[in-house]
């Protein structure tokens, strides 16, 4: 369920001094790391194979995770109301959904703030990857069956 899609279609990144330090970060956290675009990071989890991207504009790191690119009709008013529902087990990341040429790709979406790239930046980029990884596990309950 999870697609593979270029971080171009989700995020418009710039050059940050801040890319060389996060790959490490995450490599040496055991993720597969490569810099598709000198301002661009995959990230992929390497016990589940799901991928995600990383841009950092400015001080802020962008984190996107594709999970199902579907015809724009499938989503309907209902699929909406659980994508936006508080209760629907997704606490820590935010879908968006994004024109995929005629179709409609629905991602999760998270964030975090950098400040000079200390103990708590580290935990903070962390953390966001790990958010993720959880939170899409929620997702595939609420969106698996518009594949």
């Amino acid at each position: 369920m999870i697609e593979e899609e270029t971080a171009n279609t989700y995020m418009t990144p710039t050059t940050s001094p801040y890319m060389e330090h996060i790959h490490q970060l995450l490599a040496e956290r055991g993720y597969e790391v490569t810099e598709p675009a000198p301002d661009r990071l995959r990230i992929r989890d390497v016990d589940s194979g799901v991928t995600l991207q990383a841009v950092v504009e400015g001080d802020i790191v962008f984190f996107s995770l594709p999970c199902i690119t579907v015809g724009r009709e499938k989503i309907t008013p209902e699929i909406m109301a659980k994508l936006l529902d508080a209760g629907n087990g997704i606490s820590t990341s935010a879908f968006r959904l994004y024109d995929a040429g005629g179709k409609v790709t629905v991602s999760l979406n998270n964030l975090c703030k950098l400040q000079d790239m200390s103990a708590d930046d580290e935990d903070d980029v962390l953390s966001c990857v790990h958010f993720l990884l959880v939170d899409v596990m929620s997702a595939r309950r609420l969106i698996g069956g518009l594949a």
